[in-house]
């Protein structure tokens, strides 16, 4: 990822941290202080941030060397960032009480493989957290969604719908107990400024997009581990 992109996410993820902030305390709610938390596909540490004044510790792992330096620079004292594979996540299992996936999975190729590798690494009673854009149920929609995304950003793979992202869940014996959908107005313009997107190839990806101004639903899924 460039400077610019870089850049523009962390300011992007400045103007949003008190929402996110408040948003992960209720959802997560109870914390009681003495827990670890992993934010795996953490980028610049939005979610990492959010959680750790409520928690012990937080590990961030990304595989952008990047988005792990501007999040370090960022980071209170009780996180840490490593660099690694979210389908092969270096940890332990059972190693966390939390686990945090957030706006990662439609990156992926495998997401059934981070989603288990999530529940792998949450010990038996901890809570799995996943948030993300969802895909639209109108199949064909979501295509157009999932080509503009591509166009406008090349490690965009496809949007979940919500009805996937249970799947993999409850596949991974996790049991959702809370779920929610927020929504987002994008500008288009910002849009494209955030991807650092030029001259013709901005004017082509714009015409891509569903408008100028558009709503996007972003699902959050809260699931705990079977066991104690």
């Amino acid at each position: 990822m460039s400077e610019h992109q870089i850049s523009m996410r962390v300011e992007l993820q400045e103007q949003r941290a008190a929402a996110l902030a408040d948003m992960v305390e209720r959802i997560l709610a109870p914390l009681h202080g003495d827990e670890h938390v992993v934010d795996a596909g953490c980028g610049t540490g939005a979610f990492a941030f959010a959680v750790a004044p409520h928690v012990q510790a937080v590990t961030g792992i990304d595989r952008d060397a990047g988005l792990l330096a501007a999040a370090r620079e960022l980071a209170p004292s009780n996180c840490a960032f490593v660099e690694g594979d979210l389908a092969e996540l270096p940890f332990g299992y059972g190693a966390f009480d939390v686990a945090g996936c957030f706006r990662v999975l439609h990156h992926v190729p495998r997401p059934e493989l981070v989603v288990a590798e999530l529940a792998r690494v949450v010990r038996p009673g901890g809570r799995v957290l996943v948030v993300d854009q969802l895909g639209d149920v109108d199949p064909l929609r979501s295509l157009e969604l999932d080509r503009f995304e591509r166009e406008r950003d090349a490690s965009h793979v496809r949007l979940l719908p919500d009805a996937d992202i249970r799947f993999l869940l409850e596949a991974n014996d996790l049991v959702v107990v809370h779920d929610e959908v927020s929504r987002e107005m994008r500008e288009i313009e910002r849009y494209l400024d955030a991807a650092g997107l030029q001259g013709e190839e901005r004017e082509r990806v714009r015409r891509m997009a569903p408008a100028a101004e558009y709503e996007v639903e972003v699902g959050w899924f809260l699931a705990r581990k079977h066991g104690s």
